[in-house]
């Protein structure tokens, strides 16, 4: 039997993309394991990345998902936060990662080739913790004071955002780069003036270490947080299915995460892993939404907010490129996997 050249072109080009994919273990039958990054929170020695990666490896959705393909899924926490991660996404150590809204920015700002597949936080709060009696009762109070920060972090972007806010810009200040833990520990010694950081501040304030000044939700949600779910490219592109899967499997970890009835059991999960007291954390969650917080749709909303975090990180300099975010978003893996989420609870309710 005779090929016509065309054929025959069009053969060689299949097996040659056949042959590089087996080459480089990317086909899904020679899938072994899914690696997830995620910023390691906790002050203790579980580690913790709170919301719905919590509910997640409580629940062990993930790995009941693909424990029949033989794929392990390998949570890997990273103390060094969002600039960590970056740094393994860009060696190949990871698959996918759950971070803020400023280093998922900064990495597909410097070159990393990463898809936008899910929200998992928006609107989070803030907290600018202050010195007692330091008369520290706003951002312009603030000006010329040392305040600390955890660069690189969603919580620089939130800083910097607040500011813009108010017409003001991290030079207006004396910023100290320090972790969460490093900063709380700065102010209890009264070595710092402030920190912009999260709900551990709290903790501070119940020891009468630290007044919280103002929160996000003063400035009208400027410097509100972002969170997503990112994808490497490569492991994308090579196994679409195992993406539309894990999205669908992370479906009833966000369902029962926005049930309010749920809160209470949220916060003991969390405040059990991270080692916070819950006390904090139900200060930090007692009047927010978990209906509104994880939504995990990529829809304008988030999209719109994260175009406007992108937009303060290049005027701030935090990247040296902008870029739209529509075209880093890939929402048809969500759309499918919602869609197949809805199907499955539409039958088990028959």
């Amino acid at each position: 039997m005779r090929f016509s050249p065309l054929f025959r072109r069009a053969a060689a080009s299949s097996l040659t993309v056949v042959l590089a994919l087996a080459a480089s273990g990317v086909l899904a039958a020679d899938l072994k394991q899914i690696r997830i990054a995620v910023p390691d929170i906790s002050a203790g020695k579980t580690p913790s990345g709170a919301g719905v990666v919590d509910v997640l490896r409580d629940r062990q959705d993930l790995e009941k998902e693909f424990a029949a393909d033989g794929i392990e899924v390998q949570w890997t926490f990273f103390k060094g936060a969002g600039p960590a991660v970056n740094e393994a996404l860009a060696n190949g150590q990871v698959d996918f990662a759950y971070l803020g809204d400023l280093p998922a920015i900064v990495g597909k700002a410097n070159g990393l080739d990463t898809r936008l597949l899910s929200a998992t936080a928006r609107d989070v709060k803030q907290y600018l913790g202050v010195l007692p009696g330091s008369g520290i009762t706003s951002l312009e109070t603030l000006k010329g004071k040392r305040v600390a920060i955890f660069r690189g972090t969603a919580t620089q972007l939130s800083f910097d955002a607040a500011l813009a806010s108010k017409g003001l810009t991290e030079r207006d200040f004396k910023v100290i780069n320090l972790d969460y833990n490093a900063a709380n520990a700065a102010l209890a010694a009264k070595q710092i003036d402030a920190t912009w950081t999260g709900p551990g501040v709290f903790a501070l304030k119940d020891r009468g270490l630290a007044d919280v000044a103002i929160s996000t939700a003063d400035l009208n949600g400027a410097g509100s947080l972002q969170a997503v779910l990112v994808g490497t490219g490569a492991f994308v592109d090579a196994h679409p299915d195992i993406v539309k899967r894990l999205l669908k499997a992370q479906q009833p970890a966000v369902t029962w995460l926005r049930n309010e009835d749920h809160k209470q059991a949220y916060v003991d999960l969390v405040a059990r892993l991270s080692t916070y007291p819950a006390s904090i954390l139900n200060a930090d969650a007692g009047s927010q939404s978990f209906v509104k917080i994880f939504n995990p749709q990529l829809d304008q909303e988030f999209l719109g907010n994260l175009q406007n975090g992108i937009n303060v990180a290049l005027k701030q300099k935090l990247i040296r490129k902008g870029f739209e975010v529509k075209d880093w978003a890939q929402p048809a893996f969500l759309d499918a996997a919602l869609q197949g989420a809805d199907a499955s609870a539409a039958q088990a309710s028959r």
